[in-house]
């Protein structure tokens, strides 16, 4: 949808912002097709097409979120509900004040603006309405990219709930603002407002929403907000998969028998699941089309791609290259995907995948998990990333990051452990933890799991293919593991068997339970006695 330009007075523009009924102006671009909002970048001279013709841009000095700039306004709205920790920040309502005059100031100055109405949430009866106001024409591209696009019938009666500004080249004065530098990322409940100053890394936007999502809808609609991929089978069966970056989420979510749902932000209500979202906002360090191809092919017209450099004297994109940053990234709506699922709506999960990358060679490549054991690894929301480049460094080190999705969730673990369990045992869904990593000894020693071999476990639990068969227990995890599975070697389902020296096996696994326990203190308070004795036990 394209709307055009009027010409109003330029002192009338930041009232016209906040009107339901956004009138358009010489300074206010609203509702811009991709078409022309690359055209708008391309003549800032602010990007670059590619050989396919996605759009190429650069977010400057952040490449990637900010979470210890990141704040939530503590007033009366959220003093006693915000579970306040590293990620949920409190900033005082007087700065928020502050900020939100500055940034206005701000873009009455600016002589252009973009403006897009938009919605989070596929069902219907969840629909969030939020207006994006940005100073670049390719932040806009991204809103048009990852959120839901209203019709043009949508748009006659569109009122925004909640309001997105996003002023990349805005500096703040830290000592006035009561902040830790220049930038910030600011969430007001109560003014259902999110302020991004000082930053133009594009997913500050997105992961804003997912945030007042997961603060609204559970308390609000009892729908558990979730950080995960979804995806839904020829017979109409869900799968959800969760997971931190580097376990796989995406390949594995991947499905050519499957339709995608969505990759990342999803709702659980009484019904079924839903996409947050309209896009997909993918990694592209060292994207391969015979390993990724539906996110090599959906880097075409219309898609956005962030800190990627060319290969020289051209304009093909060198996906190997991280010298501007390991997070490359590309978004792209939704039906560029070809196996998309159109509505972004399904049933009741069947299936629920914790995928980890377990560099410690601990945990087994797939599990089955009762109830209380889902709720502590949600919780826990493990995983194991190498550490670093340092020469001669080859221990892993553990993250831990609570239902998967720490940064983003306002509210206490706890509360959404508690809807999940609950969920899963009403509906009897199926939980698999999925180990992606190593096996026959920590990283260094053992080797990684066999990509095929996990393809074949995914595939076997959605298929019912471990519904009949014997399982064993796991001696420090409590984890039920199947003693044969299809499609896979049955002595690499047990991760004991895999280690030569099973001494070392049991040092290193009792090792890694003593971390869940450690990291699972900040969170025992919140939980049942049930969940908290669903945690790795040392028998020795």
């Amino acid at each position: 949808m394209s709307v055009q330009t009027t010409s109003f007075p330029f002192e009338r523009k930041m009232k016209n912002l906040f009107d339901d009924r956004l009138h358009p102006t010489e300074h206010v671009h609203y509702q811009l097709s991709p078409e022309e909002l690359i055209a708008d970048t391309l003549s800032m001279g602010e990007g670059a097409l590619n050989n396919t013709g996605a759009l190429v841009i650069n977010t400057g000095e952040f490449t990637g979120r900010s979470p210890k700039d990141r704040f939530i306004v503590k007033d009366e709205t959220t003093e006693g509900k915000v579970h306040w920790n590293e990620f949920n920040i409190p900033i005082e309502p007087r700065h928020f004040d502050t900020i939100y005059k500055k940034v206005l100031s701000y873009l009455d100055q600016r002589e252009h603006m973009w403006v897009r109405d938009c919605y989070a949430c596929a069902a219907e009866n969840y629909r969030v309405n939020i207006r994006v106001i940005t100073e670049k024409p390719w932040s806009n591209l991204f809103a048009y990219n990852m959120f839901l696009r209203p019709t043009e019938h949508d748009l006659e009666n569109f009122a925004p709930e909640w309001c997105v500004i996003n002023v990349p080249e805005l500096k703040l004065d830290p000592n006035e603002c009561g902040i830790r530098h220049s930038n910030v990322s600011v969430v007001s409940f109560k003014k259902k407002m999110i302020l991004v100053v000082g930053s133009g890394y594009t997913g500050e936007i997105k992961k804003g929403i997912f945030t007042i999502l997961n603060y609204i809808l559970p308390r609000e609609k009892n729908v558990l907000g979730m950080h995960c991929s979804a995806n839904v089978g020829r017979d109409g069966d869900t799968a959800i998969f969760f997971g931190l970056s580097g376990t796989g989420k995406t390949t594995l979510s991947a499905d050519p028998d499957r339709e995608l749902i969505g990759d990342d932000e999803h709702g659980w209500t009484e019904n079924g699941i839903f996409n947050f979202e309209g896009g997909c906002y993918a990694k592209c360090i060292n994207l391969a089309e015979n390993r990724e191809p539906e996110i090599f092919h959906a880097i075409r017209r219309g898609a956005l791609v962030e800190n990627v450099t060319f290969f020289p004297d051209s304009n093909k994109i060198n996906f190997s290259d991280a010298s501007i940053t390991e997070n490359t990234r590309v978004s792209y709506p939704l039906h560029f995907i070809s196996n998309m699922h159109e509505s972004g709506t399904a049933g009741i999960p069947k299936n629920i995948f914790f995928l980890t990358c377990d560099a410690f060679g601990v945990l087994p490549p797939i599990a089955k998990l009762n109830a209380e054991q889902a709720m502590y690894q949600f919780i826990s929301g493990y995983t194991a990333k190498i550490a670093g480049t340092e020469t001669g460094v080859t221990e892993p080190k553990p993250t831990f990051s609570a239902c998967f999705g720490a940064p983003f969730m306002p509210l206490h673990p706890g509360l959404y452990a508690q809807m999940l369990g609950e969920k899963l045992q009403k509906h009897n869904v199926n939980v698999w933890m999925i180990n992606t990593g190593w096996t026959g000894g920590t990283y260094g020693a053992g080797r990684r799991m066999n990509l095929s071999h996990t393809r074949a476990m995914v595939a076997a639990a959605l298929r019912d293919g471990l519904s009949n068969v014997e399982y064993e227990k796991h001696s420090i995890f409590g984890f039920a593991i199947p003693r044969k599975c299809p499609g896979v070697p049955i002595e690499i389902l047990n991760p004991r068997n895999t280690w030569e020296n099973k001494n070392d096996y049991d040092k290193k696994a009792k090792y890694l339970a003593g971390l869940f326990s450690k990291n699972f203190e900040k969170y025992a308070s919140g939980v049942s006695n049930k969940v908290l004795a669903a945690g790795p036990q040392d028998n020795s």
